[in-house]
């Protein structure tokens, strides 16, 4: 296939794919995989998160990161890694980086009755009592995005020819997280390390990340030429991107794109920035296995077999949130 640059990001009607016509399914699954083939990246519209649901995330969020700080971090739990509550201010940082990214943010993961849970091995959600409504519209958009990751992921399935279910079982109940990210204000600028940035470059660790508008600009995303491209949702879109367990699963036919969070201009560091990225994750025991059919003379096997929840780990470690 040839390499194609884009100066922005493909938008894709995911109606397409579900609306039963033969041609418009497969031109959907076509331009899916050729972007994230080139690129990595899409805009979705026609998925299942409601705009409403959107707003009352955003002002539940909201009305968290205002806490005072020694509130918040009764939320936090360092011995789950990060992977549920509350993460500090400058605990994460990308991965070949020390400096911590200028970010707090909220872990939610599956919600499920406590003996399906216990059997899954997930910690508990853990839910903050000054933010009620966090629990019932964080559990509602998890869901929308879930339903319309795993449409997504029947999409990618048929670009690769495999069958169209083929992750189906892989996500079912699969180890995924909402996060919620304040980009606080930063009324010093000198008071922080000269290099902390609010998301320092990175792939997403996951097979796929659904992304709605952010409150602010500042998303970029690394062209293979080089070029960084400005990426912004539409209030109707979600972004929809290939994380490096989906790289990994396609020998790298699938991209997972270095992007970032640049910081405003410094005049404007004192102004927030609200996020809420969904980290579509497989179950734990799924191999990440090159597939076969990705795999020839041209593209050899570039890494070694290692199972969903050995490569987490392993990424947990070196972007600081696992000791």
């Amino acid at each position: 296939m040839a390499e194609v640059l884009y100066d922005q990001i493909p938008s894709l009607d995911l109606a397409d794919f579900l609306s039963g016509d033969v041609d418009k399914k497969a031109k959907f699954v076509e331009a899916l995989g050729e972007a994230y083939h080139n690129i990595g990246f899409v805009a979705i519209r026609n998925h299942y998160l409601t705009d409403a649901a959107q707003k009352e995330l955003y002002t539940a969020i909201q009305r968290f990161f205002a806490l005072p700080d020694e509130v918040k971090k009764k939320y936090e739990r360092p011995e789950l890694a990060g992977q549920r509550g509350y993460i500090g201010k400058g605990k994460e940082h990308a991965k070949g980086r020390n400096t911590g990214d200028l970010k707090e943010f909220y872990h939610v993961g599956q919600e499920l009755p406590e003996d399906q849970r216990q059997r899954e091995n997930y910690p508990a959600n853990i839910w903050p009592a000054e933010a009620p409504e966090l629990k019932t519209v964080g559990i509602e958009v998890y869901r929308a995005l879930e339903k319309t990751g795993l449409a997504m992921l029947r999409a990618i399935a048929l670009y690769l020819k495999l069958p169209e279910n083929y992750f189906d079982e892989k996500v079912k109940h699969g180890n995924s997280i909402l996060r919620p990210i304040h980009y606080y204000p930063i009324e010093n600028p000198d008071a922080v390390p000269a290099d902390a940035v609010r998301a320092a470059e990175h792939g997403d660790i996951n097979l796929i990340t659904l992304l709605m508008g952010a409150s602010a600009d500042g998303l970029q995303v690394l062209r293979r030429d080089g070029k960084w491209i400005p990426i912004t949702a539409l209030p109707d879109q979600l972004v929809v991107n290939v994380g490096d367990m989906l790289e990994r699963l396609t020998n790298k036919y699938l991209k997972s794109t270095i992007h970032r969070v640049v910081n405003p201009p410094r005049e404007r560091m004192n102004t927030p920035r609200y996020s809420i990225p969904f980290f579509m994750h497989p179950r734990a025991e799924m191999s990440l296995a090159a597939l076969n059919n990705c795999v020839d003379a041209a593209n050899p096997k570039q890494w070694e077999d290692i199972s969903a929840g050995e490569f987490l780990d392993q990424r947990l470690r070196e972007i600081g949130l696992k000791k």
